[in-house]
């Protein structure tokens, strides 16, 4: 008889990549195991601190940050945090007394899941990407599991214990009842028409918004609709420079989408960085994507989660450096290929791998069944 789940840990964040993800495991088990007490760990003054609370669940959140590879000066007060932020992890964990800590990437799970090894409490790796981040990397020897989206990943974890799961999604992107009218209807473009789905990530991608933005004018007069989610620190600049274009009817701009469902419904060909969650969320829906990964992130894997993409003509690839030429044109060329769109719909919809939260809950509960 399987043991009940009854307190669970979460940890991690940074960006939408880890906490999207992890709120999807989060509603998994708590579908599984309604009275069970869930509580996140995050990092203070991340966004997993407003967007956790925002789908439900208790957070807590950790001094902690990443090592500054340009000052290295900086990184004298970063170990203060990190080594406050192991003391404070620690704590959390013998007042909470989990069954089990799930690490999601990003800094507080370094602390949490390291403090939870020597609790001899049983730890869960979720690794999104398909080249494996420095934490899940340092936490891998002593994880009970290690949950992966890539084939391949015992180049960076002992293969005994990595399990293929996907990477959890977002459940109410899943809505097969919405039509593309309805979703029209909301962002008030034409269902008619050809529509672009721009999306730099969670916090916005300045390679992508500077790209299209050079050329509003010429977007202004194709008959082709823009869906543009630029990030918040993106948003005045570029409502002023459509101001200055008088407007144009064909071009929707949002700091945040909060309804992804409508938004990738509406989309003919997507847009956007290569971030392991959002490669997973395309994959599921079958969406055609442009992908322009971010140089900014570590190891370059969003360039390596791209390539697993274009190896199998499951998406266009485009480097950030040649973006500012190529975006637009190659974007309008792919949009009126139905041809084109046709046959990355069906490619990248092989990749998916479904019903990934379910899966890593499956493993959660055998770790603590043979404990």
């Amino acid at each position: 008889m399987s043991t009940k789940l009854e307190k669970v840990i979460i940890s991690g964040g940074g960006t939408g990549g880890h906490i999207f993800p992890a709120v999807a495991i989060a509603d998994a088990i708590k579908k599984r195991y309604p009275d069970v007490d869930i509580l996140f760990v995050g990092a203070e003054n991340r966004m997993e601190m407003k967007r956790v609370p925002e789908a439900g669940y208790e957070i807590v959140g950790l001094d902690i940050s990443g090592f500054d590879r340009q000052n290295l000066l900086r990184n004298f007060a970063v170990l203060w945090r990190l080594f406050k932020s192991f003391f404070k992890a620690r704590r959390i964990l013998k007042k909470f007394k989990p069954q089990v800590a799930v690490g999601v990437g990003g800094y507080a799970s370094a602390a949490t899941l390291k403090m939870a090894n020597w609790l001899n409490i049983p730890t869960v790796i979720q690794e999104q990407n398909s080249y494996a981040g420095v934490t899940n990397k340092f936490l891998a020897k002593k994880a009970s599991r290690i949950c992966v989206a890539y084939d391949k990943m015992d180049a960076f974890f002992p293969k005994d214990r990595i399990v293929l799961t996907g990477n959890p999604c977002r459940q109410d992107l899943l809505n097969l009842a919405i039509t593309r009218e309805e979703a029209a209807a909301f962002f008030n473009v034409n269902p008619a028409k050809k529509t672009i789905l721009v999306i730099g990530g969670s916090l916005g991608a300045q390679t992508i918004n500077r790209s299209l933005s050079k050329d509003i004018e010429k977007i202004a007069g194709l008959d082709v609709q823009i869906i543009w989610q630029c990030g918040a620190r993106y948003i005045t600049e570029l409502t002023l420079r459509l101001e200055s274009a008088g407007n144009p009817e064909n071009i929707r701009l949002y700091d945040f989408i909060s309804r992804m469902d409508l938004a990738y419904k509406a989309a003919d060909l997507v847009i956007s960085r290569a971030g392991a969650s959002s490669i997973s969320e395309l994959s599921l829906l079958e969406k055609p994507v442009i992908l322009i990964p971010s140089p900014n992130v570590a190891e370059d894997h969003q360039t390596k989660n791209a390539n697993a993409l274009v190896e199998k003509d499951a998406a266009i690839l485009i480097a950030d450096k040649d973006a500012n030429d190529q975006l637009l044109a190659t974007a309008l060329e792919t949009v009126q290929d139905d041809t084109k769109l046709k046959t990355l719909s069906q490619h990248i919809a092989q990749l998916a791998q479904r019903d990934s939260a379910e899966r890593i809950v499956d493993e959660i509960v055998k770790i603590i069944d043979k404990k």
